[in-house]
């Protein structure tokens, strides 16, 4: 089924409610885009980690984290060497 949305001068748009509930997305989870020959495909991103799962070794310091909080300091660290 095809649904209509628009975007804004932000280049955003709102997800039409009947589809953000069959795909089960929650309020503030990430997701990812991707672009395939014009096509946009939104998926969760757990769905990536999920994929990965047992093909790349986690970081001992980050054993046991979940993923936005190891998303959070990976950040934090990043730009925090930037400003030097």
């Amino acid at each position: 089924m095809s649904y209509l949305a628009t975007l804004t001068s932000k280049r955003q748009f709102t997800i039409p409610s009947e589809v953000f509930k069959k795909a089960d997305f929650k309020e503030g989870e990430k997701v990812i885009v991707e672009e395939e020959n014009g096509t946009l495909r939104i998926k969760k991103a757990s769905a990536l980690v999920e994929e990965l799962a047992g093909s790349v070794k986690v970081p001992r310091r980050f054993r046991g984290m979940d993923a936005d909080e190891i998303i959070r300091i990976a950040k934090e660290e990043y730009f925090k060497n930037k400003r030097v």
